[in-house]
């Protein structure tokens, strides 16, 4: 599976771990920064990650900033992106099995790179469960989208 995989300034310390951690799952990796702890701005990493997922350039995104908070609420403005803020082994795997979540949001400043890595593998080993209940609510929030024109 291709991973995006973008951090801005509270973040880019964690990314740097699980760039190579993903890639040792077996999984290719499209690093779009940022690249240092220079203060950068979260919109700016969210919108390339968010548009390859959305593009078919990669089947899913990660994000991490500070707090996870900024990078979710800036990628789910994006049509099509279902992005989950994560910290939690329960949650990743929740989030996968009833939202089928294409993009992971975590704050470097809330957890540590071990539970990080944990999170990571159990998201991206979860299938979507198909179950009849979660698709319809899924369509509920595409029509959402439809509704206010935020659908392609």
């Amino acid at each position: 599976m291709k991973i995006a995989i973008g951090a801005d300034h509270g973040g880019y310390r964690l990314k740097e771990i699980l760039v190579p951690f993903i890639e040792s799952l077996g999984h290719e990796v499209e690093d779009v920064g940022c690249s240092c702890e220079q203060s950068v701005d979260y919109p700016d990493y969210s919108l390339p990650v968010c548009e390859m997922v959305t593009g078919g350039k990669a089947e899913r995104g990660v994000l991490i900033c500070g707090t996870g908070i900024g990078m979710s609420i800036a990628a789910n403005k994006f049509p099509g992106i279902r992005c989950a803020l994560v910290h939690d082994l329960f949650s990743a795997k929740a989030t996968r099995e009833h939202n089928d979540t294409n993009v992971l949001s975590m704050g470097e400043r809330v957890i540590g790179p071990g539970v990080a890595q944990e999170i990571i593998r159990t998201w991206l080993e979860t299938p979507f469960s198909n179950g009849e209940r979660h698709i319809g609510r899924l369509n509920k929030v595409a029509q959402i989208e439809q509704k206010y024109n935020l659908h392609p």
